[in-house]
């Protein structure tokens, strides 16, 4: 009977926000299951960019000491490294704009067949 009890209370409230809660409710619409894809894309990017720089950067430190190698002039006057600085940020951020502009547009497709319509007024200074 507790394990019941238990299992009840643990299941009941799901749908509901809770203190504390990591992550976001459960969806009810497409759109915000397209939001809620939308974020972890772009927050895979996120971590991709985040372990590749620190990587480059560890890296970095490791290989150009100042007292082995001074001035790394194949790092610092290279144009490789800036043609492909400049062309990675360019395709990730291609990666993120595409369905981003998907999202974007189907959210201003109209439903014909609503079941209800809320009226909103605001009032700034009221």
């Amino acid at each position: 009977m507790i394990v019941l009890e238990w299992l009840f209370l643990t299941i009941a409230p799901c749908d509901a926000a809770e203190p504390w809660q990591l992550g976001s409710q459960d969806v009810a619409t497409p759109i915000m299951q397209g939001i809620t894809d939308l974020h972890h894309d772009i927050f895979f990017f996120l971590i991709l960019i985040l372990v590749s720089v620190s990587q480059i950067f560890v890296c970095t430190l490791w290989h150009f000491h100042y007292q082995k190698n001074p001035i790394p002039q194949r790092i610092v006057h290279g144009t490789t490294i800036k043609i492909l600085r400049t062309i990675f940020p360019s395709i990730i951020l291609m990666f993120i704009t595409i369905p981003s502009f998907a999202l974007l547009y189907s959210m201003d497709e109209v439903v014909v067949d609503l079941a209800i319509t809320i009226k909103a007024i605001g009032h700034q200074w009221y």
